[in-house]
């Protein structure tokens, strides 16, 4: 306990002037328990009767510098009889809570024999902070059944514990508080509200609320760009922000890094030389969160040379700017290059945390270094004193299993020590999927919907699984379960930037205004590749129907339909970029390098695992993937 000098005062006043209290005289009050304290104590003697002034306990609470402070301050409160005083007491409690004496503010409050809105806030405002999140629903409860009125403080509060546990049905009924609260135009509690919402995934309904708003200020701005960011809008992200500097308003730091996150999303790569101009012009400079999200934008946008470079470039860099550099390095492909890195960054003094370890060891997975990965397995506690949890033991099961050594990848799972999730089964089922291993696909299905059964992808893996071994009454039947529980496949979309202009297609897509080009370029480039050795994989087409319908299938894949509307609309000789929300198929990664001999040109695929860089017939995961 810090250590006061006997010396240290708090002013008083009587009607001789005023009057300095030394702390030790206060040393017998100050541990009066709190819970009674209405049973105040004798107020100290003096020479002269006290003439009690306010402002001054409130001014002695404020130069506070610890509970111990207050817990005098509090003493002198009671014995002079000013818990009456609600200013006072609202002050009080309201230190209390800023300390993160959550303890003493709750019995504090429970022993007030008046309350206002402002005590009512504070409390659950200190409920909130602390992560005490059932005590801050329970106080916002008891607040709207004594008919207090919830204010512009409290609401957006309780909004925030919603949005932070992602509780819809709560975050719901707060709405309905806040529209009987007439503050639903309130410029605070409409951005918690549209905040709240876009967490919670439901984003149309935090858009209408958005458009609706009188008066929208930055920080809202940010919060529905982020918002759609994260519910897989990213190319609304960035049209949002483009209507928000028409609007006026002049971006900071924190909008940039959403912005930046929102581009990296998206994978396109003239909009994020756009953004990094925008940066440049507004002279924002590179500090550790902003250059971090540029690097990340630039490695997902398909650019490992400008991610370096931003990443060279930069004079300050925390554990986290090493951390994705490394899993830049990772998910392009490039292991050993990313395990370079990692000694550069202990001989900067950087020490390795749980992000770094997962990036090296998913690096490894990506490129087959299976050795190095066990090694960087079994030193992680061992050197650096971090210990394993599910994504670290996701990482190895995903690395042994690639391999093909399920047996170990199982006998890790076995014995792990930490609670497994989704992504360890997942990864387990993806190897099983690779090596043609259904018996062991079962069993990773049954723990995997177990745990998610509402996740249509773990039904499509597994009934893929059976397609691939011509199982196709099992697979049949987990599709039935998918339509009984009314589940549908994630369709899959590839997208490419040209003319800053993101055109995405589908399966069989012929929706675009050069459909009839593409479709037509596309049979042509068929023909010249098969006449190069091209031959289609019907092994990827997961349905039981005639060879031919599984090649003309294949042939209309987005990935294809994307790549030839690239050799239309860009100049030649230049690189092709498209992005993908699932992962390639093994025919049309054949495909891609094929037309990449061809054509000569460059083609950069991002789908939902990783990078391919195509050029010249081969592609950078060296068929590993």
């Amino acid at each position: 306990m810090l250590k006061l000098k006997k010396t240290q005062t708090f002013l008083i006043t009587n009607h001789e002037g005023f009057r300095l209290l030394p702390l030790s005289q206060l040393a017998a009050i100050a541990d009066t328990p709190l819970k009674s304290q209405t049973h105040a104590p004798k107020p100290l003697e003096s020479h002269s009767p006290l003439l009690i002034d306010p402002k001054y306990f409130v001014s002695a609470l404020l130069n506070c510098k610890n509970v111990f402070q207050i817990k005098q301050v509090h003493a002198q409160i009671v014995a002079n009889g000013l818990l009456s005083n609600l200013f006072v007491s609202n002050k009080l409690l309201f230190l209390y809570v800023q300390h993160k004496a959550i303890g003493e503010a709750r019995a504090f409050f429970g022993g007030m024999r008046e309350r206002d809105p402002v005590s009512w806030s504070v409390m659950v405002g200190g409920f909130a902070k602390a992560g005490d999140f059932d005590n801050c629903f329970t106080t916002f409860r008891e607040l709207t059944r004594c008919s207090a009125q919830p204010d512009n403080y409290t609401l957006p509060f309780v909004l925030r514990v919603c949005r932070d546990r992602m509780d819809l049905l709560m975050g719901s009924l707060v709405h309905c508080v806040v529209l009987k609260s007439g503050l639903c135009l309130d410029q605070f509690v409409c951005a918690a509200l549209v905040d709240m919402y876009a967490r919670c995934r439901v984003i149309d309904d935090a858009r209408k609320l958005f458009d609706d708003m009188p008066k929208k200020d930055l920080v809202t701005w940010t919060v529905m760009i982020d918002g759609y960011a994260e519910c897989g809008n990213a190319k609304e992200s960035l049209v949002l922000f483009d209507r928000m500097r028409d609007d006026g308003l002049v971006p900071d730091k924190i909008t940039m890094v959403t912005v930046v996150n929102a581009c990296a999303k998206l994978g396109a790569m003239q909009k994020a030389r756009l953004i990094h101009d925008y940066i440049c012009t507004m002279k924002f400079s590179l500090n550790v969160i902003l250059g971090t999200a540029m690097i990340d934008m630039y490695a997902k946008c398909g650019s490992l040379d400008l991610a370096r470079e931003i990443f060279d470039g930069m004079r300050e860099k925390n554990v986290i700017t090493w951390s994705v550099m490394i899993a830049a390095y990772g998910y392009h492909g490039q292991g050993k290059k990313a395990l370079d890195l990692f000694p550069m960054m202990s001989s900067c003094g950087i020490m390795p945390n749980g992000i770094t370890f997962v990036s090296l060891l998913y690096a490894c997975s990506h490129a087959g270094l299976v050795d190095e990965g066990l090694e960087l397995f079994n030193i992680m506690w061992d050197k650096y004193g971090v210990r394993p949890d599910v994504k670290h033991c996701t990482c190895m099961v995903d690395l042994l299993g690639r391999a093909g050594r399920l047996d170990e990848a199982l006998k890790l799972i076995e014995n792990m020590t930490v609670e497994k999730d989704e992504g360890l089964w997942s990864a387990l089922l993806a190897a099983c999927r690779i090596h043609k291993n259904v018996e062991l696909a079962e069993w990773a299905a049954k723990s995997l919907l177990e745990i998610q059964p509402q996740n249509p992808g773990h039904y499509v893996l597994l009934s893929n699984i059976y397609a691939s071994a011509g199982r196709w009454e099992d697979m049949a039947k987990i599709r039935n379960l998918m339509t009984k529980r009314n589940l549908k496949k994630i369709p899959g979309w590839t997208w490419i930037e040209v003319d800053n202009k993101i055109h995405q297609f589908s399966v069989g897509d012929k929706s675009h205004p050069l459909s009839k080009e593409i479709h037509g370029l596309l049979k042509s480039l068929i023909e010249k590749l098969e006449l190069a050795g091209y031959v289609p994989d019907t092994n990827f087409v997961l349905h039981d129907v005639d060879e031919e319908v599984k090649v003309g299938m294949l042939y209309t894949h987005s990935e294809k339909l994307a790549i030839t509307f690239g050799l239309i609309a860009t100049p030649e000789g230049t690189p092709i970029r498209i992005t993908k929300n699932l992962r390639v198929c093994g025919d049309c990664h054949t495909f891609i390098k094929f037309v990449s001999a061809i054509t000569k040109r460059m083609i950069i695929v991002r789908d939902a695992n990783r990078f391919h860089h195509f050029n010249e017939g081969t592609c950078s995961c060296g068929d590993y993937w």
